[in-house]
């Protein structure tokens, strides 16, 4: 076996392979971003190391010598097995790292606590789960998986409807130290609070109950849902929450559901990716396994199913 510690230095060895291919100091220097000294410099030093000249110089011109072009072919193959291996390598890792984007409110209280689940079946791959209120760019910041919360049309996306949802007011059990309304019509006299954005509208669920009421003004607006929730597990008043995003809140006793009036959401949650990410091993198996984790989910009692229409 050869002495590893008797090799000379990569940088000297890929410094004469480029010369060798360029036939030219200078050239090989603007393609290593070194100068033509530093090129001539290594040359010179690997020469005396090999104690054998593999240029001949002439002002100038180099000429390759007949054993150094020998050499140079060697040093060629190796390089070029090394970079192989090391793109292997790359494709490899790439092909075992999972990036998926959602809503922070949904991965944060529904997304997060399963993810592990995922990473214990799959432990090879390296998941890297990003949140933001914005719509991203999934092909532009290679993203693998965007989940959404829309109406499902995705231009260029492969899409997949994952899971419908559903509208009710849940409160805090020390609101008003317990003092709880025990119907809609008493709405109008407690804290209702809201969200800045149109789409997260108190009118539709205020329908379904039978009460003819505006949209609340006032009091405390917040831009994700998330803070919503929790002025309401703090008792700061009354928040109209999906049950995706309320449930684990619920589950802990944080939150009480408020009557037996379920708005079903417009909007569900899809499961979107490039069209080249679909063929990916990793976005396979999180879809599969993503909608198993639903299939769970809308199983437990709390389900809301079908809205109730009083």
């Amino acid at each position: 076996m050869a002495d590893f510690r008797q090799l000379p230095q990569l940088s000297a060895l890929r410094a004469f392979e480029a010369a060798a291919r360029l036939e030219s100091f200078s050239r090989a220097a603007e393609e290593i971003h070194v100068t033509p000294g530093a090129i001539s410099h290594q040359i010179r030093a690997l020469e005396e190391e090999l104690g054998l000249q593999l240029f001949a110089r002439n002002g100038k011109r180099i000429t390759i010598t007949p054993g150094g072009r020998d050499f140079a072919q060697v040093i060629r193959r190796a390089l070029n097995e090394i970079a192989d291996a090391a793109e292997l390598l790359q494709e490899v890792r790439q092909q075992q790292r999972l990036v998926i984007s959602a809503t922070t409110s949904f991965a944060s209280r529904w997304l997060a606590s399963r993810l592990w689940k995922f990473i214990d079946r799959h432990p090879a791959i390296e998941v890297a789960l990003q949140s933001s209120s914005h719509v991203s760019n999934l092909a532009r910041e290679g993203i693998d998986v965007g989940l959404r919360f829309g109406a499902g049309v995705y231009p260029g996306l492969h899409t997949e409807k994952l899971m419908e949802d559903y509208y009710y007011p849940v409160v805090s059990p020390r609101y008003r130290q317990g003092q709880l309304p025990t119907s809609p019509q008493q709405l109008p006299e407690h804290t209702l609070l809201r969200m800045d954005d149109l789409r997260e509208s108190w009118r539709p669920w205020f329908a379904l109950a039978g009460l003819a009421l505006p949209e609340p003004v006032g009091g405390l607006i917040t831009e994700d849902s998330s803070l919503t929730l929790r002025a309401a597990a703090e008792g700061n008043g009354i928040a109209l929450t999906r049950h995706s995003i309320a449930s684990q809140e619920i589950a802990a006793g944080e939150l009480v559901r408020l009557f037996d009036i379920v708005w079903k959401a417009d909007w569900a949650y899809y499961f979107c990716c490039t069209p080249a990410a679909a063929n990916k091993p990793q976005v396979q198996l999180f879809r599969d396994w993503i909608r198993e984790e639903i299939t769970l989910f809308q199983a437990l009692p709390q389900w809301p199913g079908h809205p109730t229409i009083p």
